[in-house]
């Protein structure tokens, strides 16, 4: 699957409706997010379930200051709707892959319970 992009208008059905997203939080003028672009999109090939994002940081700053987006490339994956990796800095292609297969290997409803409890704990305070 090819990378798609994300814009305020498609953000959060993207990342609602899809078991796993890894975002790319670009601009053009960033030499650094040139060099990783081949390394994502040889990634979105690879693993066709899994909806690879990118973010024109310049053109969807609404998004961007969401996520207090300070440095680009910064890279996201979310699974079920919680983000399990957040990054800035290119990764090189061993890095992405590892950080896919660990986000792979975590049992999603130990984190639910695990991020329920923290916002029920949140809330007390």
């Amino acid at each position: 699957m090819a990378t798609i992009e994300l814009t305020k208008d498609n953000f959060e059905h993207t990342v609602t409706q899809n078991d796993m997203v890894i975002i790319d939080f670009w601009a053009e003028w960033c030499g650094p997010c040139k060099g990783f672009a081949p390394v994502f999109e040889a990634a979105s090939e690879k693993h066709d379930d899994i909806v690879f994002g990118k973010v024109n940081a310049d053109e969807q700053q609404d998004l961007a200051a969401a996520f207090s987006i300070r440095s680009i490339p910064f890279i996201m994956l979310l699974r079920e709707n919680v983000v399990l990796f957040a990054q800035a800095g290119a990764l090189p292609a061993e890095g992405l892959e590892s950080v896919i297969q660990q986000a792979r290997a975590l049992d999603m409803t130990q984190i639910h319970k695990e991020v329920a409890e923290q916002q029920a704990s949140a809330g007390k305070q």
